[in-house]
């Protein structure tokens, strides 16, 4: 067989959100950086092939690379359709010049230097291919930890007892069980009467006394409660349980269009998942272990790197086959807690981070802290730590963490409890419009809103070197509509990039001898903007000209470096 071997300074093993932004955010910032991802897609749980929503802090939406990943979405995909979601997040990847992604490649060895790892080797199926990565960092968002059986890596399975973390949620003893995992499906209205015919191997429910637990009740479900494997291994077992999954599935819509009462005439099953998107499994041991007691306190720690703030939504590991309407309990969590750096490098391999639902987390703290925009963020946070470590000579373990928090807040990354501290450059300049460089970039009453002919402007009493300029605009964070839809009614009106959004607008750059050029933007959909300068300036001015719905013009932050 064909081996090739490659060199980096960084391999990211596992492609879901966590693991592309942990390798888009080292790769912008100078790291080479190989991605190794053992689906033909990206995106893991958020993907074509699991379909499941981008869910985070309640209340509380995450920026940074995650929210250029949807807003990305709705410009590019306005009708919604999954597979162009996966170009988009193929794109992101492959447009970074310092990445390389290897698809259809599963992590299968690990070579060691004592409790250093030296290279890990992916077999990539589609062209009978070994590929041997060596790399000064990596990191594991496999979600299963692959790496953490190849590298001896401490980690741990199941649910902790109570006194162990001094916990209320778990078990009195410690135990194998975990939350499930489910297989979606998908169904389309149509505009006409529709039929359905089971498979023969389906299981039939053909009254609601049928379900041992939840009737289904409405079409607009994502079937989340469709779950099993909690009683048995979520990696070992995971094809037995993805049979079962579908046989659940399929007898669900066959009971909802032919013996419920649900309307479901003009409704047909579009797409049954055949890959379980998991919630638990192998959960690595950092330098910390966040805990329920964590949670609840509101994580306040002097090395917040993200943060999480979805209920402490702890599944029965009977899932499906559970006794009861709803087979999950939502234990309260404050929105957002702070997720502490240490709970994100291993405690007893030198070399090795993690991001995902892999974090150091208990089973109780995991079911906050494992939905998808919190592991985007997660994924960020590691990336950002890597290109600090390698680009200023430091250690996972050393790395000066005000660097890196510094760096994600550049990224356009909140974190609870700090605000930026924008560039002295931007400190004395003269302007019009103080609220823009106050370091608060998310709160509606830290916003400039101007209107037609309202502009931002910055002048210098002798000349300055700006070599970038740096934008946050208003993405609408409390917008209530997901990234993608879990069913697709008939008329239901398309997605759209959020109305806030300046679309148009130009940056005028005055020199000292008053010469002026222009940046023009005509076809602007992001949040944060960067513009490349490199010149001396006495005078700088933003000037908005169109949005893509909203009457005002909304600027978080204009800020010059």
């Amino acid at each position: 067989m064909r081996k090739v071997e490659y060199n980096a300074q960084f391999c990211v093993v596992g492609g879901g959100l966590s693991g592309l932004c942990a390798a888009i955010s080292a790769a912008r910032h100078g790291i080479k950086t190989v991605l190794m991802q053992d689906r033909p897609v990206l995106g893991g749980n958020a993907s074509s092939e699991i379909r499941m929503w981008v869910c985070g802090a309640q209340g509380y939406r995450a920026t940074g690379i995650i929210e250029e990943l949807e807003l990305e979405n709705f410009y590019q995909n306005p009708a919604h359709k999954f597979p162009i979601w996966d170009s988009v997040l193929y794109e992101k990847a492959i447009l970074e010049p310092n990445i390389k992604l290897l698809l259809n490649c599963s992590c299968l060895d690990a070579e060691m230097d004592g409790n250093t790892i030296k290279s890990v080797t992916g077999w990539q199926s589609v062209s009978q291919t070994y590929y041997k990565i060596n790399a000064d960092y990596f990191a594991d968002c496999s979600g299963d930890s692959i790496l953490a059986p190849l590298t001896g890596a401490d980690f741990t399975y199941g649910r902790e007892a109570k006194a162990e973390f001094n916990e209320t949620i778990p078990p009195d003893v410690a135990d194998r069980k975990t939350m499930g995992m489910s297989c979606l499906m998908q169904l389309r209205e149509t505009d006409h009467k529709t039929y359905f015919k089971a498979p023969s191997w389906a299981y039939k429910y053909e009254k609601p006394e049928d379900f041992p637990g939840r009737v289904p009740k409405n079409i607009n479900d994502n079937f989340w409660w469709i779950e099993t494997g909690g009683l048995k291994d979520c990696i070992y077992d995971t094809d037995e349980c993805r049979n079962e999954l579908l046989k659940i599935c399929y007898g669900v819509w066959d009971y909802m269009k032919n013996y419920s009462d649900i309307d479901a005439d003009n409704w047909e099953l579009e797409w049954i998942g055949f890959l379980p998107g998991k919630r638990e499994s192998n959960r690595y041991r950092g330098a910390y272990v966040i805990s329920q007691n964590d949670v609840e306190a509101g994580g306040k720690f002097d090395d917040v790197v993200a943060f999480a703030g979805w209920k402490m939504d702890d599944h029965f590991p009977e899932g499906f086959y559970y006794k009861g309407e709803l087979s999950t309990i939502f234990h309260p969590a404050p929105s957002p807690w702070g997720i502490t750096y240490r709970s994100l490098y291993s405690r007893n391999i030198n070399n090795l981070y993690f991001a995902g639902r892999n974090i150091s987390v208990t089973h109780a703290a995991l079911s906050s802290s494992r939905v998808m925009e919190t592991c985007s963020l997660l994924g960020q946070a590691v990336g950002a730590a890597v290109s600090v470590v390698i680009n200023e000579n430091y250690t996972p373990q050393t790395v000066d963490i005000k660097r890196v928090q510094e760096l994600l807040m550049q990224d356009d990354c909140f974190l609870p409890g700090l605000n930026r501290n924008v560039s002295e450059l931007t400190k004395k300049a003269h302007t019009n419009a103080e609220i823009v460089r106050n370091g608060i970039e998310r709160e509606t009453q830290n916003c400039w809103i101007g209107n037609k002919g309202d502009y931002i402007e910055y002048s210098f009493d002798v000349p300055q070197t700006v070599q970038k300029i740096r934008i946050v605009f208003d993405s609408d964070l409390k917008r209530n509509y997901q990234n993608m839809p879990c069913n697709f009614k008939l008329n239901e009106p398309r997605f759209k990039l959020p109305e806030t959004i300046i679309k148009e607008y130009s940056v005028v750059l005055t020199d000292e001898n008053g010469n002026e050029s222009v940046i023009a933007v005509d076809e602007n959909h992001q949040r944060l903007v960067w513009h490349e300068v490199g010149k001396k300036l006495i005078k700088v001015r933003l000037v908005p000209n169109e949005t893509w719905g909203c009457e005002t013009f909304n600027v978080f932050s204009f800020e010059l470096i």
